[in-house]
């Protein structure tokens, strides 16, 4: 039997920075990891995304500039940028194994499960620790239809070697929005097919609709109001079925979604209350085992699962079991993006719950396309919606736009810093950016 001051099972980002934290506090930690040391993040989800997008931010920028220098938009080289992609990822598992290694951090790779409250089973011992932090994630769901089997996730999506000629992908939130943006920059044919109206529902309806007419205007197929019964194989390729509906593809992917993983840990066992939307848990982070933790995407609760949301609450988590704080966690304000084209942020106050409260907030509109920063690159739309409350501090906005990342990250800076327009106008900013920009829409 092996005994720690804390173990932590789930070697991704929430977990590494936890069991790190725990580590440089001076008390003895494990960590267990069953799949790709590093995680989701950097082996298959956010980091290699975000560099096969880099190559549709390039395309994009060149078609804008179609007739205004460039005369030939070339389409992204699959093959090439998905090698780019793995001489970043293929380093990931080993690079984050020896950082644990290095700094003496004692290590597991296999599938580890409670046998109780306090103890665990890993192979054919048992270990106990004092805490227990429960860092699993989450995975893609597969539709629960017959020929399942047929089809692929995002996982695999993004080390696919050859980009098929058709493609479809079942879904639409940001996976299938983000890849349906990739795979069409490649030329392939896209099909995006969804089981009702409403895309991207956590977004403003009409921002949403505005990204919608500029996907289809490169060419991205959209299938509303479609409920996928079966996938079949087909001459082909794969036949998607559904009442008198058929669509034929190379490939289909399924992106409906994620769901924590859970399975096998046996929290039975350790008395661990979860659902299918994650592990339950207190303002302390605290399960239904008060020595059990639960950090990152599989934890139960309304904010954003991101990467940086998960390393915010490994550093809540690890404070709290070193005595550093007693106060249940509090959030800033998180921004949350879709990566299309264009891309599409929010953060604080959504539209809906301000037009649910016109005497708290007021919203203003704004058409971005014919400012300067945007027309230079000749951005075919660019919208925000800002929402200030009664003493007109920004509490809230939307936007869309090639540039929502830069822009989204600096109006939740003013949001959790309640940045007046006052004072962000006594500051100078680089000219001309998204920066400069912001003073006139706070």
């Amino acid at each position: 039997m092996k005994n720690y001051d804390v173990i932590v099972i789930g070697g991704g980002p929430a977990g590494l920075a936890a069991a790190y934290n725990v580590k440089s506090a001076g008390k003895s930690v494990a960590i267990f990891e069953n799949d790709l040391w590093g995680g989701t993040c950097p082996n298959r989800g956010c980091d290699p995304k975000k560099m096969l997008l880099s190559g549709v931010e390039a395309r994009d920028r060149i078609a804008q500039l179609k007739g205004n220098g460039f005369s030939d938009v070339p389409f992204m080289n699959w093959s090439e940028i998905e090698a780019f992609k793995e001489s970043y990822t293929s380093k990931i598992p080993a690079g984050s194994k020896g950082g644990l290694d290095s700094a003496g951090i004692d290590n597991y790779h296999g599938k580890v499960e409670f046998t109780s409250k306090n103890e665990l089973k890993f192979e054919d011992e048992i270990f106990t620790a004092d805490k227990f932090i429960l860092a699993t994630g989450q995975h893609p769901s597969i539709l629960n239809i017959p020929g399942s089997d047929n089809m692929i996730t995002s996982n695999e999506f993004l080390s696919l070697k050859q980009m098929p000629k058709k493609i479809t992908f079942i879904g639409a939130g940001y996976i299938a929005f983000e890849l349906a943006n990739i795979a069409n920059a490649t030329g392939a044919e896209v099909h995006l097919v969804h089981h009702n109206d409403r895309p991207l529902k956590a977004f403003d309806g009409e921002f949403v609709n505005d990204m919608v007419e500029q996907m289809k205007s490169r060419g991205i197929k959209f299938h509303f109001n479609i409920d996928t019964k079966e996938i079949k194989k087909s001459e082909a390729g794969f036949e998607l079925i559904s009442d008198s509906y058929k669509l034929n593809s190379d490939l289909i992917v399924c992106a409906t979604g994620r769901i924590p993983s859970v399975e096998g840990l046996n929290l039975s066992a350790a008395g661990v209350e979860y659902s299918r939307k994650g592990i339950k848990v207190n303002g302390h982070l605290q399960t239904t085992n008060q020595n059990v933790f639960a950090i990152g995407d599989v934890v139960d609760r309304p904010q954003p699962k991101l990467t940086p949301v998960a390393g915010f609450d490994a550093n809540y988590v690890t404070d709290y079991i070193d005595k550093k704080t007693t106060d249940p966690i509090q959030y800033p304000s998180i921004p949350t993006l879709v990566y299309g084209s264009p891309k599409m942020a929010r953060v604080g106050i959504t539209t809906s719950e301000a037009e649910a409260n016109p005497d708290q907030y007021r919203i203003v509109s704004s058409n971005l396309t014919s400012w300067y920063t945007y027309y230079r690159i000749h951005e075919p739309i660019a919208k925000a919606k800002i929402i200030f409350d009664k003493t007109n501090q920004v509490v809230g906005a939307t936007v869309l736009t090639e540039q929502a990342d830069e822009l989204i990250n600096l109006l939740t800076l003013v949001i959790d810093k309640k940045i007046a327009n006052a004072e962000y106008s006594k500051l100078i900013m680089g000219y001309p950016t998204v920066a400069s920009d912001l003073e006139y829409l706070i």
